[in-house]
């Protein structure tokens, strides 16, 4: 039977403490840093060369769904009760509201260097250390709204944006694309600075601190953010019922992106699975 991701605004107590202790559980066994060390080593940009499999590339939901998998089994290995909620930031739009909470994720970074000092992931507690990241910084950091530069997230109207394309991706399948649902909300716009941060990119920036780069795994914040692009891609699945996963073919030997980007039945790395397997995953998890 499908087990149940959750709103996290709609999380009982209880829940919230299972779900937090969890997440310690796997930092503490180590597990935890190997996720982070893996969305490193896959975040892989249009300028470098290779194949790219978790951003800017068709591949990014399908990727994340994966990656998102195997934290949420890790999770369950030490709490068969818990599942990865969901943060809808078109609706918990405050730095003071569900998720920032003390009992979940703690508040935003103090102004001096932007370290999280309340909530369970506080450095101070002495069980969330930085072990992997951009920077030496062992703390934890967030710049909510970015105080020195605000932005706003998403909102429901940017989602509906991206929902309403029902063309999964376009050639040349990464960040210059301007049609297609995928990159619509994974967010590369066009022009410079904040204007060009759409949907999952803007809410990274949006967090700010460690949920700005390659590293972003290093807040727990991450999985909800992808739990709810999981649910948006499964919202634009039910509205667009006969179009699916592209490319279907691999881009041939003359495009540039030849050997760049995974097609429908092609494997996904690092696993032994296709994105065309990854399309549906409801007899797995479902959404209230």
């Amino acid at each position: 039977m499908a087990y149940i991701r959750k709103d996290v605004s709609t999380l009982t107590t209880g829940e919230r403490r299972r779900f937090v202790r969890a997440l310690l559980e796997l930092k503490r066994r180590g597990e935890y840093d190997e996720f982070v060390r893996m969305h490193i080593d896959y975040y892989t940009s249009d300028g470098e060369r290779g194949l790219r499999t978790a951003h800017m590339t068709p591949s990014f939901l399908p990727w994340h769904r994966r990656f998102l998998l195997d934290l949420e089994n890790a999770l369950r290995r030490v709490d068969p009760s818990v599942t990865v909620p969901y943060w809808d930031w078109t609706r918990d739009r405050a730095a003071t509201s569900v998720p920032w909470t003390a009992d979940l994720l703690g508040g935003n970074g103090r102004r001096s260097d932007r370290q999280v000092m309340t909530g369970p992931f506080a450095h101070a507690t002495g069980n969330w250390t930085i072990r992997d990241g951009v920077t030496d910084t062992k703390f934890l950091t967030r710049d909510l709204g970015r105080a020195r530069d605000p932005i706003g997230l998403p909102t429901k109207a940017d989602v509906e944006w991206a929902l309403s394309d029902p063309v999964y991706d376009v050639s040349p399948w990464d960040s210059t694309v301007t049609r297609g649902f995928r990159n619509k909300l994974e967010g590369w716009g066009t022009g410079r600075g904040s204007t060009a941060w759409l949907n999952h990119n803007r809410v990274h920036r949006w967090v700010g601190g460690a949920m700005v780069g390659g590293a972003s795994v290093n807040d727990p914040v991450f999985w909800l953010h992808h739990a709810f692009i999981d649910l948006l891609w499964t919202r634009w699945q039910r509205r667009h019922r006969t179009h699916r996963y592209l490319p279907a073919e691999p881009p041939l030997p003359d495009s540039s992106q030849f050997r760049r980007v995974v097609a429908r039945h092609q494997r996904l790395p690092p696993w032994n699975v296709t994105p065309d397997q990854l399309e549906d995953a409801g007899r797995i998890y479902r959404y209230a």
